[in-house]
């Protein structure tokens, strides 16, 4: 029998995350209606055939090794029951984040590698930009907690259990979820507010906030500070 896991993953991420998502779809449903762009083209990474066939190729082994290397060391530390410690705990979140996130564009981009046609719905761009924005950001409060966590265990080892409590380590994980899926709500409702009445081709392979204002026919002057300098 496996041995149990005491840090084991909690629903209540996954409940956090989905009601963002509800409130994302909700908003940007509404915000939609408001544009006269339907589609955005991407440029693409290259439009070299011989290029594309390699890129393609290169891209989905780095992109297959990423998903079951990272699935790999969540499994490994679910059964061991040595590695279940706080560190361990939070590198499974990072590493199920490490895989929602390389998923959020690796796929479109690789769709793309071999396809004529390079295009993305307003929808389908805003929510990319989206859970894009969310999960680096999530990504990166999780590395802060793992630092946190290392802080503690090498300056205060006596006081290290009884501190890093798995409530603690719950509360800090949902911590950096919510921040994360709620600072990407702000950004994504301000850049997909604006009116898109002009070109809709994206100078990349991707949907990222500074590409997508370039082609709004509104000031953005005040989203520009909330977007890139949301503190």
């Amino acid at each position: 029998m496996s041995p149990p896991n005491n840090y084991g993953i909690s629903w209540a991420c996954l409940t956090t995350e989905l009601s963002f998502v509800y409130l994302f779809v909700y908003v940007t449903t509404d915000i939609s209606n408001n544009t006269q762009v339907a589609v955005f083209i991407f440029s693409g990474l290259t439009d070299h055939k011989i290029l594309q066939t390699f890129l393609f190729a290169l891209f989905i082994v780095i992109y297959l090794v990423t998903i079951f290397a990272n699935l790999g060391l969540v499994a490994i530390v679910h059964r061991s029951s040595n590695l279940q410690k706080p560190m361990y705990y939070f590198l499974t979140y990072l590493s199920l984040v490490d895989i929602f996130y390389t998923s959020t564009i690796t796929p479109k981009m690789l769709s793309d590698l071999m396809s004529l046609k390079k295009t993305i719905s307003f929808i389908g761009c805003a929510l990319q930009f989206f859970f894009y924005a969310a999960l680096a950001s999530i990504d990166s409060l999780l590395l802060s907690t793992m630092s946190y966590d290392r802080y503690v265990a090498i300056c205060h080892p006596l006081h290290y259990v009884s501190i890093m409590t798995k409530k603690k380590c719950l509360c800090l994980v949902l911590l950096s979820f919510s921040i994360g899926f709620l600072q990407s709500s702000v950004q994504t409702g301000c850049a997909f507010s604006l009116r898109f009445c002009g070109s809709n081709l994206i100078d990349h392979f991707y949907c990222d906030a500074p590409l997508v204002l370039r082609l709004s026919c509104s000031d953005t002057s005040t989203f520009d500070l909330i977007i890139f300098d949301p503190g």
